[in-house]
């Protein structure tokens, strides 16, 4: 289950990927090992993110 901090930042990539870039976003999904957050977006898939428990984004 994701953090609070973790989801915060979803909605704000997701914000700023669908509706400032117009990129479409492919995949998000938790690890069970890290329970970080993935999420795969870009037409060619090229942009990947990746949110650790206190929502920062790599």
């Amino acid at each position: 289950m994701p953090t609070v901090a973790q989801l915060e930042s979803l909605y704000r990539i997701s914000y700023q990927l669908t509706f400032i870039m117009s990129q479409p976003i492919h995949l998000v999904c938790v690890d069970g090992r890290t329970q970080n957050v993935y999420v795969l977006a870009g037409y060619d898939e090229d942009l990947e993110f990746e949110i650790v428990s206190n929502g920062e984004v790599f």
